[in-house]
């Protein structure tokens, strides 16, 4: 089956919304990819088609297995080319989501192992999201917000929301980047500003911010 660059960009978008607990409603769609509803409403039905959805009107699209299986595919290409792109390139990773976008469909499977032989076979991209392996096995996923977490417990930053490339230079300027030791010191009630500890460093943070730093359990 040939699959369009439209279709993979689809596919990929459910699967992202999928994951975040948000239903893949036409709305959604539309507002992810920049479209108009009526043009989601007729891929759909293209989709569900060739069999890649199962979709119901008003209550949104879910993946097939071989829809999953494409959509990972693109994310496995996008994340390897933005950790490539960092790591290999020299990009800054609030520079790496837009290059990946325009890279994703168009590299080869034998280019595709290339970065991850070069990268030595890595889980998780700049941003801490995972990477699927070529078997769509998906690696575990920081998933517990800063706004989530325990006052006076203490973290690893695991992940951070990687579309937005000013709120990535805020972070990486505070320090907040995946792998760096984090403990929540206080949460201001009715969604204010979260006091953390960096290392040694103590900081405040916004809630719209803290919503989208996510954390792992120390081991």
């Amino acid at each position: 089956m040939s699959i369009s660059q439209s279709v993979e960009d689809y596919l990929k978008a459910i699967y992202l919304l999928e994951i975040d607990g948000v239903v893949a409603t036409t709305n959604n769609i539309a507002e992810s990819l920049s479209v108009s509803s009526a043009s989601v409403t007729n891929m759909f039905k293209k989709l569900a088609k060739l069999q890649l959805i199962n979709h119901k009107s008003y209550r949104g699209a879910e993946l097939t297995k071989a829809g999953e299986k494409i959509a990972l595919e693109v994310i496995r290409h996008h994340r390897l080319l933005e950790l490539y792109l960092k790591e290999m390139m020299g990009y800054s990773w609030d520079q790496v989501h837009d290059e990946a976008e325009k890279l994703e469909h168009h590299i080869s499977e034998q280019f595709e192992d290339k970065i991850a032989e070069l990268l030595n076979d890595p889980t998780h991209d700049p941003h801490g999201d995972p990477i699927p392996s070529k078997e769509g096995v998906v690696p575990e996923m920081a998933s517990l917000a800063i706004t989530d977490a325990e006052e006076n417990e203490s973290y690893i930053i695991g992940r951070v929301r990687d579309q937005d490339p000013e709120l990535l230079r805020f972070l990486e300027k505070s320090g907040i980047i995946p792998g760096v030791k984090v403990t929540i010191l206080e949460k201001t009630p009715f969604d204010g500003p979260v006091k953390i500890k960096l290392e040694d460093k103590e900081t405040t943070i916004g809630n719209s911010v803290a919503k989208d730093v996510f954390l792992v359990e120390q081991t």
